[in-house]
């Protein structure tokens, strides 16, 4: 869409999402859902609900449009994250996201060129 028009817009607050499933093997705690819908090249906006959830993120950059997280990097720094934060990760941080109240987003990723 974007390649042919040369810029849209999304209402990030009201699009419908696409629910995604996690592997049960991510789950630590409670019956966190994720949902998404992609935008292209890396981009898109993402959800989930209260639980806790472990991941091994990419080279991602994010801002939180609503909702509250702590996320503790393996080896590193916790992190408390809400609505207008931006955040960084590094490709093959280990995380474990503690959703307090469910998060959206909005998020770039960059593939590695290795």
């Amino acid at each position: 869409m974007l390649a042919t028009a040369g810029a849209f817009s999304v209402p990030v607050h009201d699009v419908r999402l696409t629910r995604e499933e996690l592997d049960p093997e991510q789950i630590v705690a409670g019956d966190p859902a994720t949902s998404s819908l992609e935008l292209g090249d890396g981009r898109g906006i993402w959800e989930i609900t209260p639980g806790v959830v472990t991941d091994v993120e990419t080279d991602e950059i994010f801002v939180v449009l609503s909702g509250r997280a702590t996320i503790a990097v393996e080896g590193g720094t916790t992190i408390e994250v809400g609505p207008g934060d931006v955040c960084l990760f590094a490709e093959g941080a280990k995380t474990t996201w503690i959703v307090h109240e469910t998060l959206r987003k909005v998020y770039q990723t960059r593939q590695s060129t290795e």
